[in-house]
């Protein structure tokens, strides 16, 4: 490529990376000002008292509430902060760590992520009945599995213990400011790397790798970047480069909206289940058992949008016939 292509390419990577790093900020920034002044307010404490005796529902300790709690307003990261405060010296088997790490890995940062698949299309109530019923639920299935059989039942041993954090207004602000900053590197090298693996032809095999998957969910063929980018990085990342692909009809309403569902159920299979397994949680519960209950779930809500949408064809073209 000649000097002025490259410049063209960069001021074009650069223009598309500000566009859906502005469309993200618009939503972050309010949603984590609103968590910061409830987390002040005792927001957390609250829910936790509300969560304490569902825990119990799934073979949990009641004190486990506010560690859910937390990680539902805030991230799987400060969840884990609050594990090793409240639990101490509380023993605690394999079978209970692995079903509040299903209920952290599914049910987290519901106000950002919330707010940013709303702007993609998917409502509060969807997001909640997913990430908080839909956790819940497959929580119950793995107490009744696990306990049924006697298995994991073995103490659960702590790989690593986190540092606790200063708590301070300022160091929350430079912390927040430091992500905010990371992510828009963060999303600028995955606008490149999709723009090189479209150059290369290999965004058509990752496409047809992944056929197989979204046919089973009902998603179609566009959607194949944000999956693999949202299971992979995160729920953010994935939803942002969605709203960029809808905004600019790459992607129908439809596959959208099952797209954020399943990244709602299934995401940051690198970074959180790995930190979730580090407090001792088994792999068969926190990636295998949430790999298929998503799959299941965003099948069924395939189909059944399916016939939704059929039931409104019909229904307009009998309205049309009548008149």
């Amino acid at each position: 490529m000649s000097p002025d292509s490259l410049i063209a390419a960069a001021r074009s990577v650069l223009i598309e990376s500000a566009q859906v790093y502005t469309k993200l900020l618009k939503v972050m920034v309010p949603t984590l000002l609103v968590v910061k002044l409830l987390q002040e307010l005792g927001a957390v404490q609250m829910l936790g008292k509300i969560l304490s005796p569902i825990m119990m529902l799934v073979g949990l300790p009641d004190v486990l509430g506010v560690v859910w709690a937390a990680t539902l307003l805030t991230n799987v990261f400060t969840g884990a902060l609050v594990f090793f405060e409240v639990t101490g010296n509380t023993s605690l088997s394999v079978e209970q760590v692995s079903i509040l790490g299903t209920l952290m890995l599914i049910g987290h940062s519901l106000p950002v992520e919330g707010a940013v698949a709303r702007r993609a299309g998917v409502s509060w109530a969807t997001t909640i009945a997913l990430r908080v019923d839909g956790a819940l639920v497959l929580a119950a299935i793995l107490h009744f599995i696990y306990s049924g059989l006697g298995v994991l039942q073995e103490p659960a041993q702590f790989l690593w213990r986190p540092e606790l954090a200063e708590d301070t207004l300022a160091a929350w602000v430079l912390t927040q400011l430091s992500a905010l900053v990371v992510i828009f590197f963060i999303i600028l090298a995955l606008i490149v790397l999709i723009r090189v693996l479209r150059r290369l032809g290999l965004e058509r095999l990752i496409h047809l790798a992944l056929t197989p998957l979204l046919r089973l969910l009902g998603i179609g063929r566009s959607a194949a970047n944000v999956i693999v980018i949202g299971m992979a990085l995160g729920m953010t990342f994935g939803a942002g480069l969605l709203i960029r692909d809808f905004d600019a009809g790459v992607m129908n309403r439809r596959d959208s909206y099952l797209a954020v569902c399943f990244l709602s159920l299934m995401h940051s299979l690198i970074d959180d289940t790995l930190l979730v397994m580090a407090l001792g949680a088994d792999v068969s519960a926190i990636l295998w058992a949430r790999l298929i209950f998503s799959m299941l779930v965003i099948a069924a809500l395939a189909r059944w949008t399916s016939r939704l949408d059929a039931r409104g064809a019909t229904s307009q073209a009998t309205r049309g016939s009548s008149d």
